[in-house]
């Protein structure tokens, strides 16, 4: 079995339950699991391979919690900067109308590729409208080739304008068509051992794209094959007078009452929720994927992470669409989840060792992953290094140099190791050639918004 020693970082941060840190720390790994961490003189001295660590912070991998890839396709559109949620979202359905397989597959990749170099090394995502012969294979085959470790969210839009939703009529599925391809997604490639690189969510879209009859078998199907459920829920002010004027409910009240809550359930945003939702969220352990930047781009508001932290609710975070984020930085997300929260006076509101436990640990906690968040032995080998000697980090890394990660500019990392992989090394991504792909990305987002792809 391969083994990989990495030594001699300036600071090693494990994220375990001690939060243990060591200055001059390493790793060693065997295969694709951690078998000692620690300061560099107690670890072996040989391995297949060995990474001199000198300049770097070394971190376990981020965990994104939320995001559609498709949407790097649809980044920065003019007709949707200025929208609203409602108003962003009829902009782009025509357009995303005219997806295809290769769209999904090179969005993917893109989106991944972003990912990685940012420090993700597991990430989940939700797309929703599956047109033009796209499947969930389409996705994950991409996924597969990039080397990130992933949770596919099947997700799914069953109710369309004609019938009192927002989505039109022709980017919406028939239920008993979504209900038939979740069961195949899940037999063939959900994988549910532990150190597992793919798993798959049951994810339908939204109250006011998906009928209750959905959000509830879809829960039932999920729970039947022990795959967890995903969902958005409680964004915006406009999502919570639809829910109140259609079914007689908050958003929170309509999932509770479905079933949507406990611990194999997570929901994206959560803005809007009450203190009493929040409060009972948190007794059913129930999961959150903040995703600050997205919120503030559509001015859906400020997610109170502080009442959730107080609550017990899981929390991870999400880049969300590439298209309401306009970017895939998870780094940068944990900085603008720190930053977010003091905006409301509290310059002590959220601190930069908790924005990046919410990365780690509570992404990982909210994907129900035991195997990942943490460097440990018996955890999986997914781990990044950060250079400390850059010029976005200069005069913070020598102070404090993990809080400079969030404080100071967020750098891209320059070592990833996922699975016990190395995807990145120099700074650089392994055995993926970027021009080419960014080319034929743009090729695609340029037809697609012409309404030229084919």
């Amino acid at each position: 079995m391969p083994s990989l020693l990495v030594r001699h970082a300036d600071l090693l941060v494990t994220m375990d339950d001690a939060d243990r840190r060591w200055p001059d720390g390493g790793l060693y790994a065997v295969d694709n699991a951690i078998r000692q961490v620690g300061p560099t003189a107690d670890l072996p001295t040989r391995a297949d391979r060995v990474f001199d660590a000198r300049g770097m912070v070394i971190l376990p991998g981020l965990v994104n919690t939320h995001h559609h890839f498709f949407q790097t396709l649809t980044r920065n559109l003019p007709a949707a900067q200025d929208a609203k949620l409602f108003d962003w979202l009829r902009v782009h359905y025509p357009i995303w109308a005219a997806l295809t397989p290769e769209a999904i597959a090179v969005s993917t990749k893109v989106a991944i590729a972003e990912l990685i170099l940012s420090g993700c090394t597991t990430a989940s995502d939700h797309t929703y409208l599956w047109p033009n012969g796209a499947r969930i294979d389409d996705q994950i085959e991409a996924a597969r080739e990039m080397g990130i470790r992933f949770h596919a969210a099947r997700g799914s839009m069953s109710v369309g304008e004609s019938n009192g939703g927002l989505p039109p009529d022709r980017v919406v599925e028939d239920e008993a068509a979504i209900l038939r391809d979740s069961r195949r997604a899940i037999e063939e490639f959900h994988d549910p051992e532990r150190f597992a690189m793919l798993r798959v969510v049951l994810a339908p879209c939204s109250p006011f794209s998906v009928s209750p009859d959905l959000m509830r078998e879809s829960l039932k199907l999920a729970r039947a094959y022990g795959v967890h459920a995903h969902t958005h829920l409680a964004e915006t002010i406009d999502e919570d007078a639809y829910c109140r004027e259609t079914f007689g409910r908050t958003p929170v009240e309509l999932a509770e009452e479905l079933g949507w809550s406990g611990s194999d359930v997570w929901h994206a945003h959560m803005v809007h929720a009450t203190g009493e939702e929040v409060i009972r969220l948190g007794r059913t352990r129930t999961g959150i994927a903040h995703c600050p930047t997205s919120n503030m781009r559509l001015g859906s508001g400020i997610a109170p992470v502080r009442s959730w932290l107080a609550s017990g609710v899981r929390i991870g975070l999400g880049v969300d669409g590439s298209a309401s984020n306009d970017g895939s930085h998870l780094l940068a997300e944990a900085r603008q989840a720190m930053l977010l929260q003091r905006v409301g006076g509290d310059p002590a509101a959220l601190t930069a060792g908790e924005a990046l436990r919410l990365a780690t640990r509570g992404g990982a906690e909210v994907l129900g992953r035991d195997d990942i968040g943490y460097l440990a032995p018996g955890m999986a080998a997914d781990f990044v290094g950060y250079r400390l000697d850059t010029l976005g980090l200069a005069g913070g890394a020598v102070h404090d140099p993990l809080a400079a990660l969030i404080f100071c500019q967020p750098p891209n990392v320059d070592l990833s190791v996922i699975d016990g992989t190395v995807r990145v090394e120099h700074g650089a991504l392994v055995g993926v050639d970027l021009p080419p792909l960014i080319e034929r990305h743009n090729a695609i987002a340029r037809s697609l918004a012409r309404g030229e792809l084919r």
